[in-house]
């Protein structure tokens, strides 16, 4: 059956494409044109604050309406900061503070920084409750593993960014934190034990009035156990909807990723996430083409001539879309930039443990700096630039650093580091080291040769007595590196 254009335009109200470069492509500005409902931007979108203002405004010209999404958590996940590392630390550093007023702050000067850029859209804070240390694709991500610290902390990060006028969309529902599995790559499952721990940072977003939640693909079989939540009626409409009673737009976390699309392709998952209850559906992260985009929109349309997606739950989305456009359009007021509260609420999450009473700390001299490098899941850029190296080089001048991944930290090539660092002070950084053996054995390795080393931890630390002393950072953001230099060389 041929579909109608008033059918296609409706199918565009729902979706929010990623697409390459600087500038909107042509085949971008016709979609807006005609009703598209918004973009996703990813860092490939964003080199500076007037590039990205001047690409939201070429945005806004094709559609006024146009919903401006990004993945900026802060800490690890940055789009916008993606060539410096973030100013601000991530959520785990913050739970670790926990100091509620400070990230509501941090939110609302985050939510200015997008404001002013032309981004009314936020796919953060993470509401998972981090339960699972080995958990692949959360971690650092999550408040913490406390499921009331995460719920007030995400409520204060709501509050923080939606006063700036910027929607927050609380992900990843019903909750990511307590599994193993990543979900760019398969379907993680999440246990009947944990459900209500998971869900309750969610309960209190609600209640906080955050504007949109982000699916999980995530297979919840105390609810349903054949069709993750982003597929799932009973998660979405039955659970969500009904028994949590959230009215605002429900967003898809990135449908190309394997857990959804792995089954239905990306635009038969597209039409079955609108059915179960989505209203939005966002794309692109990694297809990012016209033809993607195109074909989700053929494939919801295709949706309601065959019979699979009600016409009318099409619409019903499509009007969830139009009310939070018109809450961004009418909503908010960035505050004044605070240059210092990223470095500030950075420093405060520091945790140092001594282990030795030799005088290891302030280091002296030039250090020699070993970091090992894992390689990060998905959900991170991996071009984001961490590590404590070039911050302690500009406070120690003549500090020299090696960067080690997986297959580089050889035992041979171990050995040629520890002669270089001989007579100066030896700082090994690792990140999430209980995650990978290959850091864990080399991290021994360094130790047992030179076991007055600093070890500087800025991932999840699971242990706290390796090294001489023993740096936690909660973070790998630019400012926490940054404040664990300054912990090295004794000015915090």
């Amino acid at each position: 059956m041929p579909m109608s254009g008033d059918l296609l335009r409706l199918a565009d109200a729902v979706l929010f494409p990623g697409f390459p470069g600087h500038t909107p492509p042509d085949w971008l500005r016709r979609r807006l044109g005609d009703g598209l409902a918004g973009v996703a931007l990813f860092s490939r979108n964003l080199a500076d604050p007037g590039q990205v203002a001047a690409l939201t405004a070429a945005l806004r010209a094709e559609n006024p309406a146009v919903l401006v999404g990004t993945d900026e958590e802060s800490g690890e996940v940055t789009r916008l900061e993606v060539a410096t590392g973030s100013s601000r630390p991530g959520a785990y550093a913050l739970g670790v503070v926990d100091d509620v007023a400070l990230t509501e702050s941090l939110a609302r000067d985050l939510g200015g920084d997008l404001a002013r850029a032309g981004i009314n859209l936020d796919f953060a804070p993470s509401a998972d409750v981090n339960s699972n240390p080995d958990n692949p694709v959360i971690g650092l991500r999550a408040f913490g593993a406390d499921p009331w610290l995460v719920a007030r902390h995400a409520r204060a990060f709501v509050r923080g960014l939606q006063s700036a006028g910027v929607a927050a969309s609380a992900k990843h529902f019903p909750g990511h934190g307590d599994t193993a599995v990543d979900s760019h790559h398969g379907v993680p499952v999440v246990a009947e034990s944990g459900i209500e721990d998971a869900l309750l940072p969610f309960r209190e977003v609600i209640e906080e009035g955050v504007k949109v939640i982000m699916t999980g693909h995530l297979l919840v079989p105390s609810y349903d156990a054949e069709r993750p939540a982003t597929l799932s009626p009973k998660v979405l409409s039955g659970l969500l909807r009904e028994e949590l009673g959230f009215d605002g737009l429900i967003i898809t976390d990135g449908i190309e990723m394997a857990a959804v699309s792995g089954v239905y392709g990306i635009g038969g998952a597209s039409a079955r996430a609108i059915a179960a209850g989505a209203d939005a559906i966002c794309v692109g992260g990694e297809h990012a083409d016209e033809a993607t985009a195109a074909g989700i929109r053929d494939a919801i349309a295709a949706a309601v001539t065959e019979g699979l997606l009600p016409e009318e739950r099409l619409a019903d989305a499509a009007r969830r879309v139009r009310e939070l456009a018109a809450w961004a359009a009418s909503s908010g007021s960035p505050a004044p930039a605070d240059g210092r509260i990223g470095l500030d609420a950075a420093r405060r999450a520091i945790r140092v443990t001594r282990r030795s009473t030799a005088p290891v700390l302030p280091i002296a001299g030039q250090p020699y700096v070993v970091e090992l490098k894992p390689v990060m899941n998905l959900a991170i850029d991996r071009n984001t630039p961490w590590g404590v190296g070039e911050p302690l080089a500009g406070l120690l001048p003549g500090t020299e650093v090696a960067r080690l991944s997986a297959g580089e930290a050889t035992g041979p090539e171990l050995e040629r580091l520890i002669g270089l660092a001989a007579g100066r002070p030896l700082v090994v950084v690792v990140r999430d080291v209980h995650r990978y053996a290959w850091q864990s054995e080399a991290l021994r390795h360094l130790l047992s040769a030179r076991p007055d080393a600093v070890v500087v931890e800025m991932g999840l630390p699971a242990r706290s007595d390796l090294g001489a002393v023993h740096v936690a950072t909660y973070g790998s953001a630019g400012v926490c590196g940054r404040a664990a230099a300054e912990v090295l060389t004794g000015r915090l």
